[in-house]
């Protein structure tokens, strides 16, 4: 049934899933399918089929007999059509015949507006300049600034009439007369505002401005304002060499250009702004303190001030910046209404001023002083802090001193919000990589080293008497206390203020709070979750110190606790007495926990403190126990020998070898090592109770 069929495409697209001869036997049912159903259609309407032919006998006679009415009937339509069709199109050239003459006598009428105003203002103009005058000026200036107001009024009309017939050749004949009207109009409300000003007639600037505003010149009053009143004050009040002079030079001058608005523009602002107690109506559409007083003040700082932006000095540029954002803050309160204050922000001049705010060089001073003074300090080894420093480490009391500076009043700035912001998460982050980076070197090699030269001088001696074994592990102390002062002292010192840092963030995060909510800041949780982030990242340095300071004293501890492997040298052959204390290694065994528990107990935390010597303790023993065994699976196999040697000499006669008074060497060996076991497991437990 569809158009693009194709029958070998369809058989190739069908053998794909069955084969031809199954294809043709479907096809061929399907073919008896249709021919049975077209044969019971056939018989269910077969009278129909029959009558069709009846029923078209005659019809090709009936359709002929009806073409000639209708095509009669078609030509009358069309002649009707085309009938109104004319009339329409005459109804519509007649009226753009009269539209056109409308819009004609509409121009003539304009210009007849135009001719008729022209002559009434010169008029009134002419009549006013000789006889008039002298009699106006007995008057009062009322007279005149009613007359001004006459004059506007019409001059508005003749304005808008203008503007409508622009390009008609006798508009153009009429123009000089305008433009001469409309100098001779702004000279004389020029003069009367200046003259109600100077006065403080408050007759004459009301109607004065009242034209100004009818006759849409309300800017051309606030340029006049400007540069009349405002730019001597200005020009005056300005002055570098007066700033330089003084102490609070910027200060005292712009508390001067505030003075002006409330003591110069008061008049203004009566008449425009609604302030005056007198019932006449406020005059709207100006805006002195932002049109002329502010344009003006910008202008003078540019110009006479330049050294006002100069971002060199970081610590003078912030005083003169935060003086000037409180003095901008004054100016808008002066503005006396929102909608003032936000003409005031989109002024081009507010603007540009803001602009000339070299903001992200004193940001980039500010960078290099505080990041640089970080990075200084780390280049360098690590030193302590002052003693009136909360931290250990050099290298965290300039990181905190740097985090504070940043939103300290004399650093931050409101503008930089978020720049101080972004580097205070980099200063942590340097920190945090700083600690990753540091050379945690194990010092395991040279304290081997140390302790097998001290073993080696001692051996000579050890044999003879217990002191030198008491001078051996003076020795060995000594060693692993130099260790540890290279080392484990300024890990723990690292760690002590890697906890310090983390209990202080909340502060920081409260000094930042009231500074990002002042600058609009609503969601400030994203701060908080800023801030956890890195102290995470810190948190995540601490446990690779951890481990290093718990394989430092777990090495140090063994370095004692190993000299169980030289207990059977002092009593085999030696015919030593029964032990019956435990060695002397074992009560220095424990003297690396003691002296760090008492050295730096107060600086790290009590848990730190546990962790570490309990690491340490379970490492080192454990240690012990295989050496331990080791000595004794040794004495035993050593025994076992001696008794197979004894066997073999029995038929000689020869005395059992490192008896004393009944007691084998080896019964010795083991008891000394079940006195010092026992010994150590006490001390451990003691310790652990102290923790």
């Amino acid at each position: 049934m569809k158009d693009n069929f194709d029958v070998d495409h369809f058989v190739s697209e069908c053998r794909k899933h069955v084969q031809l001869e199954t294809l043709r036997d479907d096809l061929e049912l399907y073919y008896k399918l249709l021919k049975t159903a077209m044969v019971e259609l056939i018989n269910k309407d077969y009278a129909d089929f029959v009558n069709l032919s009846t029923n078209l006998v005659g019809m090709d006679r009936a359709l002929n007999q009806l073409t000639v009415p209708l095509g009669q009937l078609r030509e009358e339509v069309l002649s009707l059509k085309f009938a109104v069709s004319e009339g329409i199109q005459a109804i519509d050239n007649r009226l753009v015949k009269q539209e056109d003459v409308r819009k004609k006598k509409m121009c003539v009428l304009r210009l007849f507006q135009v001719i008729r105003s022209v002559e009434k203002i010169e008029k009134i103009l002419h009549s006013q300049s000789s006889r008039e005058l002298p009699s106006s000026e007995k008057s009062g200036p009322s007279l005149a600034g009613q007359m001004l107001e006459r004059i506007g009024t019409e001059f508005n009309q003749l304005h808008f009439h203008a503007v409508q017939s622009k390009g008609m050749p006798l508009l153009d004949k009429v123009r000089p007369r305008i433009a001469g009207i409309t100098a001779m109009l702004q000279q004389s409300l020029e003069g009367l505002l200046l003259e109600g000003l100077q006065t403080a007639n408050i007759e004459i600037v009301r109607p004065c401005l009242r034209t100004y505003a009818t006759i849409d010149k309300t800017r051309d009053a606030e340029a006049l304002i400007g540069q009349v009143l405002v730019k001597p004050y200005v020009e005056e009040v300005i002055n570098e060499q007066y700033v330089q002079s003084r102490t609070n030079g910027l200060q005292e001058m712009y508390a001067r250009l505030l003075d002006f608005i409330p003591n110069h523009c008061r008049l203004l602002r009566v008449v425009t702004g609604g302030t005056s107690s007198h019932s006449a109506e406020v005059i709207p559409g100006y805006d002195f303190s932002v049109n002329s007083v502010w344009p003006e003040i910008v202008r003078g700082l540019e110009e006479k001030m330049p050294s006002l932006f100069n971002p060199g000095n970081p610590d003078t540029f912030h005083q003169k910046y935060t003086i000037t954002m409180e003095f901008i803050r004054k100016f808008e309160w002066q503005c006396g209404s929102q909608a003032s204050v936000k003409r005031l922000r989109s002024h081009p001049t507010y603007m540009t001023f803001n602009n000339k705010w070299s903001l992200s060089v004193y940001f980039q001073i500010r960078f290099k002083e505080i990041a640089g003074s970080l990075e200084a300090c780390m280049s360098e080894d690590l030193k302590e802090a002052p003693d009136s420093s909360g931290y250990n480490l050099l290298v965290t009391h300039v990181l905190w001193q740097n985090l504070v500076q940043c939103w300290s009043d004399h650093v931050y700035l409101p503008s930089l919000a978020h720049r101080f912001w972004k580097m205070t998460l980099q200063l942590l982050a340097r920190y945090a990589k700083w600690i990753e980076e540091l050379p945690i070197v194990s010092s395991s090699k040279d304290f081997s080293q140390g302790a097998k030269s001290v073993s080696a001088n001692g051996n000579s001696t050890t044999s003879s008497t217990s002191a030198n074994n008491e001078e051996q592990g003076n020795g060995l102390n000594g060693a692993v206390k130099a260790v540890q002062c290279l080392s484990v002292n300024q890990l723990v010192y690292v760690i002590a203020d890697l906890d310090k840092i983390q209990d202080q963030l909340p502060e920081l995060l409260e000094i930042i709070r009231p500074k990002l909510e002042h600058v609009g800041l609503e969601n400030f949780s994203l701060i908080s979750e800023a801030l956890a982030d890195s102290q995470s990242s810190l948190v995540a340095r601490i446990p690779a110190l951890s481990d290093r300071i718990t394989e430092e004293l777990s090495e140090s501890c063994f370095s004692y606790l190993k000299n169980a492997s030289e207990v059977p040298r002092l009593y085999r052959r030696t015919n030593k007495e029964l032990p019956t204390k435990a060695s002397l290694y074992v009560e220095n065994a424990l003297k690396p926990f003691h002296r760090l528990q008492s050295e730096y107990g107060n600086v790290v935390k009590d848990y730190r403190m546990q962790e570490w010597m309990t690491g340490a303790l379970k490492n080192s023993i454990g240690r012990y126990y295989e050496t331990v065994s080791d000595v004794l699976s040794s004495v035993k196999k050593m025994e076992e020998s001696l008794k197979r040697l004894k066997q073999a000499r029995k038929s000689a006669n020869i005395s059992s070898i490192g008896t004393n008074s009944g007691n084998s060497d080896d019964s010795k060996i083991r008891l000394q090592l079940a006195f010092d076991v026992e010994s150590l497991g006490e001390r451990v437990i003691n310790s652990l109770e102290e923790l």
